[in-house]
Formats: C-alpha cells, sequence, structure tokens
C-alpha cells in the first residue's frame, strides 16, 4: 500500500532511504535545512569501505582523546563542555570502548558495509549512473613499526571476517604507485574497499529521485513535530506544515534535537572533518589512509581529496586552521614530492559527521514513536553505509523483514 513518507534530511542517507521508498511505490518528500550542496555528504573521503571494521569506540580510544584533548592539530579532538547531551555521550562512549563491545560490533558492520557496496553496483547498473566508482582498494600508510603491528592485527581480523586484506612491504607499494614518492614503513592493503567522488553520486541521485516524482523543500528548517498516540501527526517547518503517513529520521547531527520532541534521548555528537582539494598532479592513484596521522586520501575525477580529522566540539561549521594545516603536513610526510598551496588550503571546506558513543549507526523504530525510522548516527562510515542504510529504512516501513539483522542498530539500546 502507497504511502506518503517524510523524510527530515536530505544528506546521503536521506537520499537513499527516499530512492527506495519510491521505488516501492511511496510519495516521498524531502525536507533539509541546506541548500543540498554541502556538508558531510559532499566533504567526505568517498570510501566504501568494509575495512573499517572496527568501531570508533575501541579500547584505548578514551585514553587517547584525553590526550589529545590539549593538542588542537590532534586526530581526535573533543572540546570538554559542561553540557548535559554532551557528558552523557562521553560516558556511554568511554562504557563502549571495550574488547567485548568491538567483537560484537565487527560482524554487523562487516555485513551492512558489504551489502552497501554490492546496492551501490545495483544503483549504478539500474539507473545508468555515471559516477566515478573504483574498485582499486585501500592502503593504509604506516610511518612506525608500532602502527605495522596494529595494522597486521587488523588485516588478521578482516580476514577472519572474509574480507580481502593483506600486508604489503615498501618495495611492493612502489609497483602499486610508481608515480608518487611515498615515505612508509610498509602498508596493509585492503583490497576489498572502492571509492567515489562524492558530489557526483549526490547530483545524479538527486536529479534522478526529482525525475521519479519525489518533492524536494531545501532551505527549510524543521522546528516542530505534533504527536498525538505516539505517532508524528504533522512536522511544522519555518515554511509551512507537513503530514505524512511515516517519516524517516535522517537529519544527520541534528537528529538529537528533533528526537528529543519525542521524548528520546539520542545520544550523539556531531564530529567535524575537513577536506582540501588539489587539482595538482601528484601521480597519487590509489585510495590511502596516513595511518598515523588517520588522514584520508583520495583520487576523485579531476583532482586529490585529503580529508580527515574527527572534532567533537558542538554543531558548528566554523575552519579550524590548525587542523587544516595538520591534514596539509600529513598529506606532504608521508607523499614527499606534494605540497598543498596556500589557496587549497584557504578553500578547506567541513561537515559534521553524526556520531553515537559506540561507533554504531541508528537504524530503526523507537518505541516512542510508531510511524518514525530512525537512520543515523554512522560517524565516518555514512558513505560506506548509506545504501544499505536506505534499503534498510524501506524495509522497516514496508513491515518486511530486513536482510540482514538490526539488533545491534536498535535506536533504544542502552550503553
Amino acid at each position: 500500500m502507497s504511502k506518503r513518507v517524510i523524510v527530515i534530511g536530505g544528506g546521503i542517507i536521506g537520499l537513499c532511504s527516499a530512492y527506495y521508498l519510491q521505488k516501492e511505490g511511496h510519495q516521498v518528500t524531502i525536507v533539509d535545512q541546506s541548500n543540498l550542496d554541502a556538508g558531510a555528504s559532499y566533504v567526505n573521503a568517498g570510501y566504501l569501505s568494509p575495512s573499517h571494521i572496527i568501531p570508533l569506540s575501541a579500547p584505548g580510544v578514551m585514553k587517547k582523546g584525553l590526550k589529545w584533548m590539549f593538542n588542537a592539530s590532534s586526530p581526535l579532538y573533543i572540546k570538554p563542555r559542561l553540557e548535559s547531551d554532551f557528558l552523557k555521550w562521553v560516558w556511554a562512549f568511554n562504557k563502549s570502548c571495550n574488547l567485548s563491545h568491538v567483537n560484537k560490533a565487527i560482524p554487523a558492520i562487516k555485513s551492512i558495509a558489504v551489502w552497501s557496496q554490492d546496492l551501490y553496483d545495483d544503483i549504478k547498473k539500474d539507473e545508468h549512473f555515471t559516477f566515478q566508482y573504483e574498485k582499486k582498494g585501500l592502503l593504509m600508510l604506516c610511518q612506525t613499526e608500532k602502527m605495522l603491528e596494529e595494522e597486521v592485527h587488523t588485516v588478521q581480523l578482516a580476514k577472519r571476517e572474509g574480507l580481502a586484506a593483506k600486508m604489503i612491504a615498501p618495495e611492493e607499494l612502489k609497483i602499486l604507485e610508481p608515480n608518487a614518492k611515498i615515505e612508509a614503513k610498509g602498508a596493509a592493503f585492503y583490497q576489498c574497499d572502492s571509492h567515489t567522488t562524492p558530489h557526483e553520486f549526490m547530483d545524479e541521485m538527486k536529479a534522478h529521485l526529482k525525475a521519479a516524482g519525489v518533492q524536494f523543500f531545501k532551505n527549510e528548517k524543521v522546528e516542530d513535530l505534533e504527536v498525538s498516540d505516539k505517532r508524528i501527526q504533522s512536522i511544522t517547518t519555518d515554511k509551512q506544515v507537513l503530514k505524512a503517513d511515516e517519516f524517516v529520521l535522517a537529519a544527520g547531527s541534528w537528529s538529537h534535537m528533533l528526537s528529543k520532541k519525542l521524548g528520546l534521548r539520542l545520544l550523539l555528537q556531531a564530529g567535524k572533518g575537513y577536506r582540501i582539494n588539489t587539482t595538482q598532479i601528484t601521480g597519487i592513484t590509489l585510495p590511502a589512509i596516513l595511518a598515523e596521522a588517520k588522514v584520508a586520501v583520495t583520487p576523485m575525477n579531476g583532482f586529490t581529496r585529503f580529508a580527515g580529522t574527527m572534532e567533537i566540539a558542538g554543531i558548528n561549521h566554523n575552519i579550524n586552521h590548525i587542523r587544516v594545516e595538520a591534514i596539509a603536513e600529513a598529506a606532504s610526510r608521508y607523499y614527499p614530492e606534494v605540497t598543498l598551496n596556500s589557496e587549497e588550503k584557504n578553500n578547506a571546506a567541513s561537515g559534521l559527521r553524526p556520531v553515537s558513543p559506540d561507533g554504531l549507526p541508528y537504524i530503526g523504530k523507537s518505541s516512542k514513536c510508531e510511524n518514525l525510522t530512525i537512520a543515523t548516527g554512522h560517524a565516518m562510515m555514512g558513505w560506506s553505509m548509506a545504501t544499505a542504510t536506505g534499503k534498510l529504512v524501506s524495509e522497516i516501513i514496508n513491515d518486511k523483514s530486513t536482510s540482514i539483522p538490526t539488533q545491534m542498530f536498535h535506536p533504544d539500546r542502552r550503553f
């Protein structure tokens, strides 16, 4: 039966939810407070990374976070502040940083990321999209023996999960990347990964959805929800009142604000990331993560992108130039022939990634509301998990059995 569905949020998760819902015959409307041309869905590294099986909340991360708290250029920066939501999130994050949680999370992360990759394949083929989508794998470049040891462990975990991965020596790096000088003691090579140019996919998907009859309301902020008997009756934006049968909350880092109106406290913090683009000839043909610096490098369509950092400092789009400089310095440290110039650094952009305390997304319906499906909290894995998340949203709204287990992603889970 066709339903009227409003998707709150027009990022990658919202668009993919709309895509699968309209394919099932529903009347879909997307509402977003932005102009639908900026943010995390446009400035990310473009990775489809089943290799990223270890959640952000892993043993030792909280300790590193405390150490890095006083270093504005560190890969992970948590700005301390006396806010109730932030303190609850920190407590839950710290509680999640244990081996037991990691072991439970790995299969869940792998299943949704691998499935998502297959769904990108299907979309490109079925809709004749032309966005860049290359299956070249991903390098984890290591400059220290300590990091190499960590990667050996992660490669073993990946292989145990059936993912294609191996360690490679510096000599092999030269064969894989003959036109880029690399300073590294070695690398992990995850052949299971692939990469894209984000804005190409976003633009093609928006055009496709509009042609399919999906209605878009952009630059329109959702201000209130009318709720009765555990059901949303309508939403009020700064311009109009909209009614629907079902609602999808895919508003990224802003999702927890709206969830409060339902008496649901989604623990969520905005994790700011930065990107620098260069059209210089870098010789880089393989995506790589500069392991110690936590900087992602992606050869995109017509340019190379350097992206990174996780800055948990509230919702703002301020550019911290110390962190931009840290990304540029890391690029030159690992690729000595690459120097990002002042103009490129001045053109850096940021995006806010919604980070849950346990490194897993929220996907599903809360007991607080019968006709709201939540899809947020993906942290750095939003791009990798987007298509599968959209498909799950559609299956949940259609009352179908989900293609993969979703219990680990339940929005009512406790930490």
